[in-house]
């Protein structure tokens, strides 16, 4: 399994207009004001970083959030100019239908940008509504079409999350099935069961939680749906289009290294020497961020050293998520000692076992059966 592959670079921007009733991020509604404060302490920290950490030029880099697209193109071009990139690094910014239109876009291209990710969510009205998503399906077509305008055709993902109270079955094909009709269609699309977080609009009011056996019915009409139109699972919640996988995410799942910018991100270094690794992440508040910075540099809140036989089998289960798969030898050989695997596994390579689509929803059962290979000769 690969842990070293590609180097990535995470920028969190915490600001919003308007909070989502699921969304349990580190985003604030009221705090824009900040905005210009919050782009120089990225950039101080990305100095320092590169300066102190001895950072490998990034493969990939990923505007999250929040809502990266209430920043101006020059902002976003001034946190990536201190970056570093490789050559033909894939540059990310997530984006609200709703902020963007096509001479932002082409500034965000004109920046670096080249790839985009647009938080759609839903296609039907009454569940937009449901999810306290602001925007409208026109908003989407419309953004859709600005991208294509300034040079992302086939360059951009869409969010959709499934299972919100008062979604049928027929709601979600029509997302679907309108997602599909976007022109240009997406090159990757990501699909999420609604989860309830704790201290949400959605948690305090049960009424609203999804069922899980509707969930489950919503995944297998998507990956269903996804595959008819040529775009196939590379991990659980995500489909592409051969060759438009994302190479941060990928970077995640390969449990690879990434340095996290802002407040709340988090980072990852990996020691090939001894097989461990290191996780920390930066304070919650911007106010704070930005505070810390300008002071000694640092924002780091906590961390985490994760020795190697924590790092293997953490490895196992993100792998496990993929399709790429973990090693035979990782889960029990075959059904007849473990009768629970079957129908949940299927080969996937030359030694490898992936989840099959029954598998993927029940992958947490599947990885309490994880175990680390032995190592030959031990």
């Amino acid at each position: 399994m690969t842990t070293t592959e590609g180097f990535g670079v995470y920028v969190h921007v915490p600001f919003c207009t308007r909070r989502c009733d699921y969304c349990a991020f580190a985003t604030w509604t009221d705090r824009f004001s900040l905005a210009g404060a919050y782009v120089t302490a990225c950039i101080s920290e990305l100095r320092r970083a590169r300066s102190s950490e001895d950072l490998p030029p990034a493969t990939s880099v990923f505007f999250g959030g929040g809502t990266p697209s209430l920043l101006d193109p020059d902002a976003i071009g001034s946190i990536l100019s201190e970056v570093g990139l490789a050559a033909g690094a894939e540059v990310t910014v997530e984006c609200n239908p709703d902020t963007v239109d096509e001479v932002k876009l082409r500034g965000y291209r004109g920046a670096g940008v080249n790839r985009l990710s647009f938080g759609v969510q839903s296609m039907v009205p009454h569940v937009l509504r449901g999810l306290g998503r602001s925007h409208s399906a026109g908003a989407v077509r419309s953004a859709v079409e600005a991208a294509a305008g300034a040079g992302f055709a086939g360059a951009y993902n869409v969010d959709l999350i499934f299972g919100a109270a008062g979604e049928s079955m027929a709601d979600w094909s029509s997302t679907l099935s309108a997602v599909l009709e976007l022109d240009p269609p997406p090159a990757h699309v990501s699909a999420y069961a609604l989860t309830v977080e704790a201290g949400t609009p959605l948690a305090a009011d049960t009424s609203r939680y999804p069922d899980g056996d509707d969930q489950a019915d919503k995944y297998l009409l998507a990956d269903s749906v996804l595959f008819g139109a040529g775009l196939r699972w590379y991990e659980i919640s995500n489909w592409a289009v051969p060759g438009h996988e994302c190479s941060h995410n990928l970077l995640y799942w390969r449990q690879g290294p990434y340095r996290g910018i802002g407040c709340a991100a988090h980072s990852h270094r990996v020691d090939p020497r001894s097989g461990g690794s290191r996780r920390w992440w930066n304070v919650r508040t911007p106010e704070r961020y930005i505070r810390l910075v300008s002071e000694n540099g640092s924002a780091e809140a906590a961390g985490e050293e994760l020795g190697a036989e924590v790092s293997a089998v953490e490895a196992l289960q993100l792998a496990l998520r993929t399709r790429e798969g973990v090693p035979a030898a990782s889960l029990p050989a075959g059904t007849a000692i473990d009768p629970a695997l079957e129908g949940l596994v299927e080969p996937a390579g030359e030694g490898m076992l992936a989840l099959t689509p029954r598998g993927r929803l029940l992958a947490n059962e599947v990885a309490l059966r994880l175990r680390r290979a032995p190592i030959a000769g031990n």
